[in-house]
């Protein structure tokens, strides 16, 4: 989850993550311990995020219409555009190689400052570190919202499916965009094999993944959980007055929503 980026937090944290990964799997430091790839301990597209794009330099034009014909019917020009993408694909591959190395030196000095630090407690570290987003615990898709209920076009979204709600973030935003306890889905599945559709109370969702049964497993698997926990208990005969006291709905659900277009639609933004 951390190393494929569905962990939204900073550099600092990511770097303190790798760092008790290694002393829970090496213990303290050691010259002669075993390094992972940096790809195991960090998200590998963190680093890319911080290359600047490289400039679009445009090939030298010829003078002549003649002398660029000759060029193109040699393949000469052919070759120095060849040549070009090779030199930047260079650069590029040298500018990461500088990063991940910046990178993995921090990690290094942080997993040096856990010495002493037993397995236990760098794992239970760990976990409280990942613990602190809010959407820990629940499963990310990737979808891309064809659908939404004020009809904007798609969106590249993560689809978070949890023991309670699911909810509905913009990639690396720790906080959703919207959120649907169980008790206000409707219907869900398939409309066809890269198409998912949940119905939320009078309101389509359509999203565009590779991973439809996948959601809709899970999903089956948390309905099925949140409509055992509204089965009704066998009551009592009372003894007493009936009290005005609100009932109390289990733990986990939500109470009866309000009419959706009070909600903010997915995807706006609050000033």
């Amino acid at each position: 989850m951390v190393l494929r980026g569905y962990v939204p937090t900073s550099e600092e944290t990511l770097q303190t993550l790798a760092a008790l990964r290694l002393q829970s799997l090496n213990s303290d430091f050691s010259t002669h311990a075993p390094f992972p790839r940096l790809e195991e301990l960090f998200p590998p597209h963190v680093l890319h995020a911080r290359l600047p794009p490289l400039p679009h330099r445009p090939p030298a034009k010829c003078r002549g219409a003649r002398l660029r014909a000759g060029l193109l019917a040699g393949g000469l020009w052919g070759q120095a555009l060849a040549k070009q993408r090779a030199e930047r694909d260079q650069r590029l591959r040298g500018r990461l190689r500088e990063e991940g190395a910046s990178t993995m030196a921090a990690i290094v000095e942080k997993w040096k400052l856990l010495q002493g630090m037993g397995r236990p407690e760098a794992m239970a570290a760990y976990v409280a570190l990942v613990r602190e987003w809010p959407g820990f615990g629940s499963t990310l898709f990737d979808v891309d919202l064809q659908a939404s209920p004020v009809g904007a076009g798609p969106q590249r979204l993560w689809l978070g499916i949890g023991a309670k709600a699911v909810s509905l973030y913009k990639p690396g935003e720790p906080e959703p965009l919207d959120s649907f306890c169980y008790g206000r889905i409707s219907s869900f599945g398939a409309s066809d094999s890269s198409t998912f559709r949940l119905s939320v109370e009078d309101r389509d969702l359509l999203f565009e993944t590779s991973q439809v049964d996948e959601i809709a497993q899970l999903l089956k698997t948390y309905l099925a959980s949140a409509g055992a926990q509204r089965l009704p208990r066998p009551q009592e005969p009372p003894t007493s007055p009936p009290t005005l006291e609100p009932p109390v709905l289990p733990q986990g659900l939500c109470p009866a929503p309000g009419p959706w277009q009070h909600r903010p639609p997915v995807g706006s933004s609050h000033s």
